[in-house]
Parts: C-alpha cells; structure tokens; sequence
C-alpha cells in the first residue's frame, strides 16, 4: 500500500475496491473530472443569470417568468439532492456519475431549442435533476478517492476552488455568448463539455465499491416525502413574489411541505434502511455546517441574481459588461479558498469561517448602498471584491467540516446533504431576496413613479442588505463549531 494512504474500509454487503493512491494518475484524473463536472454545474448557474434579460426578451416572459427560470433549476435541484447523494451510495458513485451527467447534458441540448418559455423552464427542471445527482457524486468521488486528510483538503481545496472558477467563467462566457451567438448558446455549451466528460469517466473513474441489492434497500416513502416536501417548501416562498405573503399560494405550500417533511422525519426513525439516517445529525459539526451552508448560499446565490439585474437594468450595462465585471470578485473567491486551504490545516475551521463571514457581512451591507446613478468603480467593485474574498475563505473550512469522519457507507449522504444545504439556502435566499428586491421597487415606483432606476437600485440594494443579515447569522451559527485544530 503506498505510504500516506489509509486502507480502504468496506461497508457491509458492498465488495471491497481500494481507492487510488491520491498521488497516482488516476487519482489525478478522477479529480481533474470531478472538478470539472462541478464546474459545469456551478458554470450553468452563472451563465443563464446574464442571460436572463435577453431570454426575457425573446420568450416574451414576464419578471416572476423570468426568475422561473433560475427556480426552476434550483427546485429540480434542491429537492432532489438528499436522493441523488444516497444513489452514489446505493448504486455506485460511477453510475450515479454518469446518469445525472447525461441527464444534465441532454436537458442542456432540449432548453436551447426551446421556443417558449413553458419549454424554456421544464428543461430547466431537468437539469436541476442531472445535477442533483451529478454533484453529489463529484464530491463522493473526492471523498472515496482521497482517504488521507492532507491530500482530501487539497483535493476539496481544489474543488472549491473550481466552483468559484465556474462563476467567473460564466459570468463572462455567459455575456460573450448572449451577445455575439444567442442566449441558446449558454445551454448549447453544456452539450460538448459534457459528452468529453462522459468519454473521460467511462475510461478513468473505477466501478467502486456498489452495495448488494442498492435500490432494493432504497427508502422510497423517506425519498418521496423529503424530495416533495423540499420542493413545496422553495415552491411556496417562490410564489410570495407574485401572490404576496398572506396569500393561500403562499401558505398552503409551505404548510404542506412542514407536514411533508414532519412524515420524513417519522418514516426515517423507523426504516429498516433509511434514505437519511437521522443519527448522522447528532455530530455537532456536521449540523452545524450544514446550517452555514444554507445562510451562506442565500447570500451568495442571490448576490449573483441581483447583482446581474442592476448592472444590465439599472445601469444600463451590455451582457458582455455586466459578465466582465464579475471576474474581481470570482477570482477574490478563487485566491481566497487557496488560503483557506493552507491554513485550515494550522487554524481549525472555526477561525476562518468567523473570519470570512465577518469581512462577507460588511461586504454585502457596503454593497447594499448602491444607487441608481452610480456606477461600477464607485459602487460595486470594492464591496464585491470584500464580499466575495470572505465567503471564498469562509466556504472550504465548512465544506471540509461538514463531510469529515464520514464513514465510506455514507459518503454520498455527506455529499449530498452539503449540497442540499446550498441549494436549498440558494433557492430560499433567492425566493426571499428577490420577493423582498420586488416589493421595494415597486414601492418606490408607486411613491416616484418616473424614477425607475432608482427604484431597481433601492430594490437590489435591500436585498443585498439582507444578504449582510444573512452572512451574520451564519457567523453566529458558527461560532457552535468546536475550537479545537485538526492534527497536522
């Protein structure tokens, strides 16, 4: 066995595969995939948000339409993560790889020929239910793959690192390809990317180690209640933007996804085999993580929505402008998850998660000033670059914390609970902040009726106040995490 690794442990009832030497080239590739597909589903969030004014136009949609289209990616996703991070576990991390590859992959072809919006938002969900299970599996595959603590941190360092790449790449490509090809071609661009990868896992990514009988042990009530009362939940506060909040469609939503997620919580406690067992919940650091992770996306994923509105609607900005002004603060994120790498090891996560979300709270409320007449240089570029280097330092150390001391049976669980946090927080936060971002410009339109930059402005900008709320609950959350430093 090379020197460094740990040996591979075996589940009950899975065959025992050994993981390869996080040295080797093969454990080279399978992170060079794994970063890579992450990539492209973190690539396909950024690069719609510029594209969304230009699919507005075309499509003939209307605001809550137009948000639609990140929501309806973002309920395919967030509901069904719990159930595509137990797949890896219960049908392989290869298979689970690949099918939610291919579904993401061909969903991305069907919404670049859509001719409407209806089209437009159902391969949307689709491609929220490819990357359910796809990105589960990308961390799945870092976890099994790399045993050794130093080499996962790098490797998870990595990862984090990519997701940060993806949101500026597509801000950028996003912007070059709505102006110069077509909004179709932020889809269309999935469909080459995905089909090398799919070439790439079948020669480079092993079998692993799959469970006998995987899907005859899945816990369908536990996967049917968690997954619709996920999407009801994000269903009900979406639908606060066009029916407001003491609405029946509002309500009635919500109300059904606590009775739904109430019945999971029942049908976990008593299944033979249960989609989420409920004990995993009794480590402090993995529910603690878990909570930051949701506080953190709804600042983040709502961030890049609002921030994308006011540079093209209340500025003025081409797609092309508004994708390059985002590079600052992307690649801020990208620096700052390279520190957090080096210095978790020295630290602990607790000192620069606190550390990271308190440079993100005053980045986020400084950004929340932002006026209707402004511009880049004065307005945004600072904040954002404060905002996003904190929540870069800040998102590896809680990533980390949360799948740590995962026994190998339940990588996937791991996996896919980080990633429903994200989601689910990113789906809140944007149903929230964009309800709230609303609500203010319409206000403001009703009281200053010809003043409608200034009212998208006071909108996005009480959003962005309210990402700074966010953030400082996630610090106080966090302050939960143990103090003690990891071993060297």
């Amino acid at each position: 066995m090379p020197t460094g690794t740990s040996p591979a442990r075996t589940a009950p009832g899975r065959v025992p595969v050994p993981p390869p030497a996080p040295g080797s080239r093969s454990a080279a590739a399978v992170l060079a995939i794994a970063c890579a597909a992450q990539f492209m589903v973190i690539l396909d969030v950024s690069i719609v948000n510029v594209a969304l004014p230009s699919m507005r136009a075309e499509l003939h949609l209307s605001g809550a339409g137009q948000q639609w289209i990140v929501n309806a990616y973002t309920l395919g996703f967030a509901g069904l993560l719990l159930l595509g991070g137990r797949m890896a576990d219960l049908i392989g991390t290869r298979r689970a790889f690949l099918g939610g590859l291919t579904v993401f992959t061909l969903a991305s072809l069907a919404g670049g020929f859509a001719t409407n919006g209806a089209w437009l938002i159902g391969a949307r969900a689709a491609q929220g239910v490819g990357g359910a299970v796809l990105a589960p599996a990308t961390l799945t595959l870092i976890m099994t793959t790399f045993t050794e603590p130093a080499a996962r941190t790098r490797a998870m360092g990595a990862w984090s690192a990519v997701m940060a790449a993806g949101g500026a790449a597509g801000a950028v490509v996003g912007g070059v390809l709505t102006q110069y090809a077509g909004w179709r071609w932020v889809l269309f661009v999935n469909v080459p990317l995905g089909a090398v990868l799919l070439a790439a896992a079948l020669v480079c990514v092993r079998a692993g180690a799959v469970r006998e009988g995987g899907l005859r042990r899945l816990d369908l009530p536990g996967a049917v209640t968690v997954t619709a009362g996920l999407t009801s939940l994000v269903y009900g506060i979406i639908a606060s933007e066009t029916h407001g909040w003491g609405s029946l469609a509002v309500w009635g939503p919500v109300a059904a996804a606590v009775v739904l997620l109430a019945a999971f919580v029942a049908v976990e406690a008593r299944a033979a085999h249960p989609l989420v067992p409920l004990a995993i919940f009794r480590r402090r650091t993995l529910a603690t993580a878990n909570m930051v992770v949701v506080a953190i996306s709804a600042a983040m994923f709502s961030m890049w929505f609002l921030l994308s509105l006011y540079l093209q609607q209340a500025l003025g900005y081409s797609a092309v402008r508004a994708g390059l002004c985002f590079l600052p603060g992307s690649l801020a994120i990208i620096v700052a998850s390279r520190i957090a790498t080096r210095l978790l090891g020295r630290t602990g996560a607790r000192p620069l998660l606190l550390t990271g979300l308190a440079l993100s709270t005053a980045g986020f409320a400084w950004l929340s000033l932002v006026g209707g007449h402004g511009s880049y240089a004065t307005d945004v570029v600072a904040p954002f670059v404060l905002a996003a280097f904190g929540t870069g330092l800040a998102t590896m150390p809680t990533t980390v914390t949360a799948t740590s001391g995962t026994a190998p049976g339940e990588a996937g669980l791991a996996s896919g609970l980080v990633n429903t946090s994200r989601q689910v927080g990113g789906a809140l936060g944007l149903a929230l902040l964009g309800t709230i971002a609303s609500h203010t410009t319409a206000a403001r339109l009703a009281a200053h009726p010809g003043d409608v930059r200034d009212a998208l402005a006071a909108g996005y900008g009480r959003g962005l106040l309210v990402a700074a709320v966010c953030t400082a609950v996630a610090a106080l959350i966090g302050l939960a995490l143990p103090r003690r430093r990891p071993a060297s």
